[in-house]
């Protein structure tokens, strides 16, 4: 289970602060798969980053009852002065694995070569969205957080990534963030929409695809209205 007691979340634009969760008290139930649906901009990457720690909400508190994972593929974590090896080895460390295992896993998974032992900042990003799925996949966790699906470079490697992923999800399952209700009919159970700051949560992933349509919908339904 994971947590959520009258959670704060904004950030800064333009025209003033936008608030992109707005004291939300919700529980994620983490027995299921969750995908949630939201409008570009809607706050769907800060809501996934808040749920996996990697960024603190302006108020309230977020209790985690399950192992989470950081955004699948994610780059973010890697020092640029490190190699990928030592970047591998780091992680593994930090969640308490077996470093050699890791890290022979990962060498093995993103296929980098010799890259593998030169610094993360001389790599293309292909090459460093290889390292971040490898690092993604040598680590087990409850939960697995992905937004916007499942990119990850060519088809053959993508297709590696997929498969190894749902292998993954016979024993975890994953909170996936987007605009597009495809991925989510294939992958989730239940569901929730982002909008206007306000998370609404759905037992049926269907459910919320429907919501989602509406909103998506709503800027053309009132440009009718008034023609």
């Amino acid at each position: 289970m994971i947590v959520f007691e009258n959670v704060f979340m904004s950030y800064p634009t333009k025209f003033g602060r936008k608030v992109v969760i707005d004291n939300l008290s919700m529980e994620f139930d983490t027995r299921k798969s969750i995908g949630i649906l939201g409008l570009n901009g809607a706050g769907k990457s800060t809501l996934l980053r808040l749920i996996g720690g990697s960024e603190l909400p302006e108020r309230g508190r977020i209790w985690r009852g399950v192992s989470v994972s950081f955004p699948l593929g994610y780059t973010g974590c890697f020092a640029g002065n490190m190699s990928g090896r030592e970047n591998a080895a780091f992680l593994a460390r930090v969640y308490d694995y077996n470093v050699a295992e890791v890290v022979e896993f990962v060498e093995s998974f993103a296929e980098l070569g010799e890259y593998f032992d030169e610094p993360v900042r001389s790599y293309s990003s292909g090459m460093q969205s290889r390292l971040g799925f490898g690092a993604s996949m040598a680590l087990k966790f409850d939960v697995y957080l992905i937004d916007e699906g499942f990119g990850a470079g060519d088809a053959r490697f993508a297709a590696r990534v997929q498969e190894t992923f749902n292998s993954r999800l016979k024993d975890s399952r994953m909170i996936l963030v987007s605009h597009a209700p495809e991925t989510m009919l294939t992958y989730c159970d239940a569901g929730a929409t982002l909008h206007n700051g306000k998370l609404t949560y759905y037992q049926n992933i269907k459910e919320a695809v429907e919501s989602y349509n509406r909103i998506v919908a709503e800027p053309l339904n009132s440009l009718k209205g008034t023609s």
